[in-house]
Parts: C-alpha cells; sequence; structure tokens
C-alpha cells in the first residue's frame, strides 16, 4: 500500500488532475442541449443584417489626399465616362454632371453594381422574393411588380427561371435634375424561363431553351443623401 503512494504516483496524479482541469475549462461540459454546427451557421445567418440584398452602384473610395491623386482620379473618371457615353455627348454631359454633384461616383462601379442589380431583381421577381425587391425598387415600381407576383400566386403560376448573362449592356439617358441623378440603362439579357399552371403544364417559354429578353430601366438616387444605393424607378420593356 505505502509502495502504491510513493512520490512519483503522486506527481502523476497530481499532473493528471491539471490537464483534466485545463481540458474542462477549454471545451467546456455537456450539458444535452449543445447546438449542432448546422444549427450554429443557420443562427449566425439568422442574425446577419440583410445587406448583400442591397446592392450599392456608388464606390467608396479614399478622400484624394494629394493634386497628384485628384489628377489622376480625374483621368480616370474621363476615361470611363467616354468609355460608357460611346460617342453621345449628352450622356457623357450627363455623367460628368452627376460625378460633379457626387465625387465619388464613377460610371464603370456604376455599371457593375446596375448589372447586379438586374440579375437580382429579375431572379426574385421569378422567384416571388418580395423581400429583396422592396430593398432595390422604389415604391411605385415595386408595387407593380408586388401586383403581378399577387396575380401570379392567384393563377396558381411558377416560373422556372435561371439567369443566363447580359451580353450587352449600355447607358442611354444620364441626367442631374433639382433633386436626383437619374441613369437609364438597356438590358440586353440571356435567360431560360419557363412558366406552368398548378397542374405543372408549361403555357409560356421553355425550360431547355436560352431566350433573349431586353429591358430599359432607370435608376435614381439624390447626391445629398448618405445613403449609397440607387432605387430602380422605371422600367420599360423593349422589343
Amino acid at each position: 500500500m505505502e509502495e502504491f503512494f510513493d512520490i512519483p504516483t503522486l506527481i502523476v496524479i497530481g499532473l493528471a488532475i491539471v490537464v483534466l482541469f485545463r481540458l474542462r475549462q477549454v471545451l467546456g461540459t455537456r450539458t444535452g442541449r449543445e447546438r449542432t454546427p448546422a444549427q450554429r451557421q443557420a443562427e449566425a445567418a439568422a442574425n446577419k443584417p440583410g445587406e448583400d440584398n442591397v446592392v450599392q452602384m456608388r464606390p467608396r473610395p479614399a478622400e484624394p489626399q494629394t493634386n497628384e491623386d485628384v489628377e489622376r482620379q480625374k483621368r480616370k473618371l474621363d476615361t470611363e465616362v467616354a468609355q460608357f457615353s460611346h460617342g453621345d455627348e449628352k450622356i457623357a454631359e450627363g455623367l460628368r454632371a452627376i460625378a460633379e454633384a457626387d465625387p465619388s461616383f464613377m460610371p464603370k462601379s456604376f455599371m457593375e453594381g446596375a448589372k447586379a442589380a438586374y440579375e437580382m431583381i429579375v431572379t426574385a421577381f421569378a422567384q416571388g422574393d418580395r423581400q429583396t425587391l422592396k430593398n432595390l425598387l422604389e415604391k411605385d415600381v415595386y408595387d407593380g411588380f408586388e401586383r403581378a407576383i399577387k396575380d401570379r400566386e392567384a393563377a396558381g403560376r411558377k416560373i422556372d427561371f435561371t439567369f443566363v448573362g447580359l451580353p450587352k449592356v449600355e447607358i442611354s439617358e444620364a441626367e442631374l435634375d433639382k433633386r436626383n441623378a437619374n441613369v437609364t440603362i438597356r438590358f440586353h439579357a440571356e435567360v431560360v424561363s419557363a412558366t406552368r399552371d398548378k397542374d405543372g403544364t408549361l403555357i409560356e417559354g421553355n425550360a431547355d431553351q436560352v431566350t433573349s429578353i431586353a429591358d430599359e430601366w432607370t435608376f435614381a438616387r439624390s447626391p445629398k443623401s448618405r445613403d449609397p444605393n440607387w432605387k430602380l424607378v422605371a422600367t420599360s420593356q423593349l422589343e
């Protein structure tokens, strides 16, 4: 018995107790109510603010600090205005006026945001995703989209929709009025769209064929607003 409690053995036992105590501190104890990794991920997604539903079409560059920075920014703006006005002086004047009212406005960044917004909006409309549409549309435009979704749901129709791409996107108008900056864009898109009735019968479109659609949309925002997001304020379908 005395041999069992020799000094080396007591030292080992003491170390084991210390190690177990530290492990318990680090790992904790199970209560039977632990969340699974999937539950923790779902909870994190639910608590995340809905910022991803809003497309910002205005860059946030650092303010130029030197004359060289200012000149570089001006050359960049001139290049982008020439590129996106495609030789139309009225469009070029409008883009320059918007950039003068809002120095952070750059045509290239705006166009990238507009393309992302177009895909999000047409996809959300096909899926009946009202929340995404609310974040991106001005109220009158949203009301029109929402009525169309309601009519579709009342008829028991569903849309199988896949966004393929935007082979052509161009600015058709740009202006700064007394209140807002307004930019109108023509979108030529490729999509796969098939509308089915409540029995699953195809009534419009083709689920196996890419089709082309063309729209002209106007985006607007106040240069004085702290909200960096542009809203869709008008839509029309091109033939």
